[in-house]
């Protein structure tokens, strides 16, 4: 029997992408006007993110640390003159980031959708819980979520490690069986829940095509979907005693959610 579902905050619920899409581009216009390179920037954000983070993960550095890092190679790679203060300036970068925060049109209505049903509703993200938390009160659903799990809170254990999800489970009172977590990432928000015994539910919304096969001993508790207004079905599936109190509003751009049988590549946040 399903008893709670935990969400990814970025990019499953709060549209990380679009908001360093802004935060990126505007940022380096306010300290180089006209930069020839600014449509670049937001892909090298991303990837700058997905280099730096994981030492900050790995304990190799504090989370200030990873940000001053990531700033430092991202002016280099610009051509930007390196500020004096970075902790200042990533300050300044987040004003941008800030100014553009939003959910997923799905995210709101999809919860609604499933709230009442006697489920725990919460999140499990890598973030920071002061960041992750006015994420969500920015985005509307702070209030609609409880609990908001971070590492801080989970004895400094990131995805996609083992002790991460069970601890997460334990926090509910729960076994992992009893827990399905629905994020964008294959590896952290499915694979790695999948591996302790929780049902991993991949969201796929950019259409990625995995190349190389998941554990068969796992694929079975993988689904994968295209848009959260899909997850309702695949828990119909999972618990056929399952009944969201009312349904989505929107279509689901793919269909029904299929069987996950490959891997894709690993991306954290800011």
């Amino acid at each position: 029997m399903i008893r709670a579902i935990l969400f990814d905050l970025d990019e499953t619920l709060f549209d990380h992408r679009r908001a360093v899409a802004y935060a990126a581009a505007s940022w380096t216009e306010s300290v180089s006007p006209g930069h020839p390179l600014v449509m670049e920037t937001p892909a090298l954000w991303l990837d700058l993110e997905n280099r730096h983070l994981p030492a900050w993960h790995a304990g190799e550095c504090s989370f200030a640390e990873q940000r001053r890092r990531r700033l430092r190679d991202f002016c280099g790679r610009m051509g930007l003159r390196l500020p004096p203060d970075l902790d200042a300036a990533y300050a300044d970068f987040l004003v941008h980031y800030e100014a553009a925060w939003a959910a997923f049109p799905d995210a709101a209505e999809v919860i609604d959708a499933l709230a009442g049903g006697g489920l725990t509703l919460g999140v499990l993200t890598n973030g920071v819980p002061v960041q992750q938390e006015a994420k969500l009160r920015r985005i509307g659903l702070m209030d609609r979520l409880d609990p908001v799990l971070t590492p801080d809170s989970l004895g400094g254990n990131f995805k996609p490690s083992a002790e991460c999800y069970l601890r997460a489970a334990a926090k509910l009172g729960l076994r992992p069986q009893e827990v399905v977590l629905v994020g964008d990432n294959l590896q952290l928000d499915a694979v790695g829940p999948a591996k302790v015994g929780m049902h991993g539910v991949w969201l796929d919304r950019y259409g990625s095509s995995p190349a190389s096969a998941v554990d068969p001993e796992t694929s079975s508790r993988i689904s994968a979907i295209r848009s959260l207004n899909e997850l309702p079905g695949v828990l119909r599936v999972l618990d056929p005693g399952f009944a969201a109190a009312a349904p989505p509003r929107r279509t689901a751009r793919a269909g029904q959610a299929r069987r996950v049988s490959a891997a894709a590549a690993t991306r954290r946040r800011a």
